[in-house]
């Protein structure tokens, strides 16, 4: 008989701490079923933690996303995995992780597999799905080389699919229930009202060199910010102070582009030409100087 060019070489023998490893899997396993059957969840109790947990403005704060996606579709809003961990923990006997099953990077992508576990109920979700080793920015796709922005793309990917496995074995409405208690808690602010916190917040970015058109940019007019917006930008200026990310990052810059440039000369007005015959050139002559300037600086743009 022969072998098989593709077939995949089996190890000869499985070492001992491959074989101890599987026996603390399987006797993991088992043994969270049997706590979870003698300790069953206590719903009132699970009830009583989670209103605790959302009427602290801590978590209220991280407990939405919000972002202005552009075009028609508008802001694009939902829950964040910060409240989908806490809920798990209020809610009891829930299990739930990320595995990075395979990295490629001949390919340039990593195969991932989120999973969540109601203990009790015994009933667990999972997907799998593939990650490229890229950055999607306003200004095209960059490949990722750098084994810490592989990871941390792999994790920001990872943590929305938890997120849904979490919600997925949670009932909706204890999920639904909490996400109010944190609006109101976010509409409350500790007492501060709505337009102050914004002004606030417009100050604080402009102390960092962030405009108010850089903000509108990610987030719509500010006359239209709500307590998730609010929020969110002191999530990101906490970030940006801590050195974990960085204004450019989170608020692009607009490019501008040889198009609006050649544009905003040529709607510039050009001085009239004075003290000599048309036709002809004069270095004393605001209209020719005026000229001249404009087509060097077209040139330079192409």
């Amino acid at each position: 008989m022969t072998e098989q060019p593709n077939a995949i070489a089996l190890p000869a023998r499985v070492g001992q701490g491959t074989a101890v490893e599987q026996s603390r899997a399987v006797a993991e396993v088992q043994s969270a079923i049997v706590v979870a059957q003698q300790c069953p969840r206590n719903i009132p109790a699970a009830i009583s933690e989670m209103e605790l947990s959302c009427g602290q403005k801590m978590l209220a704060d991280r407990a939405f996303y919000r972002f202005n996606r552009g075009g028609e579709s508008g802001n694009v809003t939902g829950a964040t995995v910060h409240l989908a961990r806490e809920l798990a923990r209020c809610w009891g006997n829930v299990q739930y992780g990320l595995v990075e099953m395979r990295r490629d990077d001949s390919y340039g992508q990593s195969e991932l597999q989120a999973w969540a576990w109601d203990v009790q109920t015994n009933t667990r979700v999972s997907t799998t799905f593939i990650v490229p080793h890229k950055r999607f920015t306003r200004r095209g796709v960059t490949a990722l080389t750098d084994m810490r922005d592989i990871y941390e793309s792999n994790a920001n990917n990872g943590a929305r699919r938890v997120r849904e496995m979490i919600f997925s074995v949670l009932p909706p409405w204890f999920v639904e229930q909490a996400k109010e208690l944190c609006n109101k808690t976010l509409e409350h602010g500790g007492g501060i009202p709505l337009p102050k916190r914004i002004a606030d917040a417009i100050k604080g970015f402009e102390g960092i060199g962030v405009k108010l058109d850089r903000l509108e940019a990610k987030l719509g007019p500010s006359g239209k910010w709500n307590a998730h917006d609010v929020a969110q930008l002191g999530i990101i200026y906490t970030s940006i102070s801590r050195g974990e990310t960085t204004a450019d990052e989170e608020f692009p810059p607009e490019r501008v582009t040889a198009e609006e440039i050649t544009a905003s000369v040529s709607k510039t007005k050009a001085p009239a030409h004075t003290g000599h015959e048309p036709g002809t050139l004069d270095s004393d002559c605001p209209g020719c100087r005026a000229e001249s300037a404009a087509a060097d600086r077209e040139a330079a743009v192409r």
